[in-house]
């Protein structure tokens, strides 16, 4: 029986991200009684002030990068061209605002109670939600998911607080185009906002305390990456750990003291150093919730927290930083309330790092296999031996697979440079179906294409010694801002 004033629905989501969102339309169509709450981001995280949006600007810079190339394609083009900054609020504020507006007639079609609100557990499986306008409900759910994800993540640097500097989502509010800026971090977000602000005009100095850029990765491919920001324009400085940081009088110049005494000024200062989980404040201890020492959710394989019939999935459950991943943690949690025994044990994400060329990546690492202790071969292949991207003027990058050296099947790749992040998915469904690399070599592939370059790369582990990645950035200059 439901306590006075206690509302009772068969699912409640806390967090309207892609996990928690999907499933509660998926629900209440249904026929579940479905609530959600999310604070203030229709559609989550990804649509507002992440994927989108940054991908919308990446296009644009690549629009800006081909439109300087016209001339090499045979397209004369009167004027230089450049960016607008007006132009590319509205590009953005379009983008984004179509995404939102179509949440809002999904959700209403569902059928599910959407809240705009903040919610708070108050016990097991119910939560206070205080709405926008200052309502307050108390919701229990049959069962309850925490989908409430990560926000950028401030170090702990003297003078930070103070300095007024951007993260990955006040960068996006567009304010200006600084002439100087300097990034704080050299990991996926990092770089991706470098390689853009570079072509957008923007002098860049990306400081990265470690000795590679992007450090999950293959030292090779991260130098390549740092070659290619750096023909951009991007000053790229390794071991550069920052002590504190401070803002000049006046709103002037924001200053980064560095541990070697050294000091870097720019007009701005983005701070890219991590994503922290966003659970501070939700009550999760009233609820039964158990979290980890950086405050994400535990759960176990099938997403289950600690707590009975509570579920978490996305950023905030530990999973993979990648919508494409919380998707998945959606179909693994509908599987699960639904009778089956989906687990996240062994899934394959891969992702791509929306630098210009882009980096996507899958599975093993060089680095990764050989640290399990596995015999691997390794095939390498320049950009530039793949036709396609001769006729595009693409050549920039390379390309790397891992082979095991005993049963021929794919272990991962890294592939750098034009289209890579779509190829990538041939690859995920080469490894998914245990296809070995000859069975892919031998693949009539659709010709030319950026794909034929799995023939090819494929080809090279049989051809005696392989073909050495191109580190040549020479094209990727010609065709953006010269270096400064």
């Amino acid at each position: 029986m439901s306590e006075p004033g206690v509302e009772e629905v068969d699912l409640l989501v806390v967090g309207g991200g892609k996990a928690g969102k999907s499933l509660a339309m998926d629900r209440a169509g249904a026929g579940w009684r479905v609530a959600m709450v999310e604070r203030d981001k229709i559609g989550g995280t990804c649509i507002n002030v992440a994927c989108i949006p940054t991908k919308a600007l990446v296009g644009s810079a690549r629009t800006l990068l081909s439109a300087r190339g016209a001339a090499m394609m045979g397209v004369e083009v009167d004027g230089e061209a450049s960016v607008s900054l007006e132009g590319l609020r509205r590009h953005e504020a379009s983008v984004v605002g179509g995404m939102v507006a179509a949440h809002e007639q999904m959700f209403a079609r569902s059928g599910m109670d959407f809240i705009l609100g903040t919610a708070r557990f108050v016990a097991e499986r119910t939560v206070a939600i205080t709405g926008r306008v200052g309502a307050s409900r108390v919701v229990r759910g049959e069962h309850v998911l925490v989908n409430t994800g990560t926000t950028p993540a401030v170090p702990a640097l003297a003078g930070i607080d103070e300095a007024d500097v951007w993260d990955s989502e006040a960068i996006l509010r567009l304010d200006r185009l600084p002439e100087t800026l300097l990034i704080l971090g050299g990991g996926y977000v990092g770089c991706e906002f470098a390689s853009m602000f570079a072509v957008f005009g923007s002098r860049v100095t990306l400081l990265q305390s470690g000795g590679q850029v992007l450090s999950r990765e293959d030292p090779d491919v991260a130098a390549q990456v740092a070659e290619i920001l750096t023909a951009q324009g991007v000053d790229v400085r390794l071991g550069a750990r920052a002590r504190a940081v401070r803002r000049d009088a006046g709103g002037g110049e924001v200053v980064v003291s560095l541990e070697d005494g050294s000091q870097v000024r720019g007009e701005e200062l983005l701070v890219a150093t991590g994503r922290a989980p966003v659970t501070s404040g939700l009550g999760l201890d009233l609820a039964g919730v158990a979290v980890t020492e950086r405050g994400f959710v535990v759960v176990d394989d099938h997403l289950r927290t600690k707590a009975e019939r509570v579920w978490a999935a996305g950023d905030v459950a530990g999973s993979p930083q990648f919508t494409h991943a919380s998707w998945n943690d959606f179909r693994i949690l509908k599987a699960n309330l639904t009778g089956g025994e989906a687990v996240t044990t062994g899934r394959l994400v891969p992702y791509t790092v929306f630098v210009t060329p882009e980096l996507a990546r899958i599975g093993l690492s060089e680095t990764e296999a050989e640290a399990q202790g596995r015999r691997v071969k390794v095939a390498r292949i320049p950009v530039a031996a793949i036709p396609r991207a001769k006729t595009l003027h693409e050549t920039v990058g390379a390309w790397k697979a891992v082979v095991d050296a005993e049963t021929d099947l794919i272990l991962g790749a890294a592939l750098l440079g034009h289209g890579a992040g779509e190829v990538i998915s041939a690859v995920q469904l080469a490894m998914l179906g245990g296809l070995t690399y000859q069975q892919v070599r031998d693949a009539p592939l659709t010709h030319p294409t950026m794909g034929e370059g799995l023939n090819i790369l494929f080809d090279a582990l049989d051809a005696g010694e392989p073909q050495r990645p191109n580190t040549e950035p020479a094209p990727v200059r010609a065709r953006g801002r010269p270096p400064q």
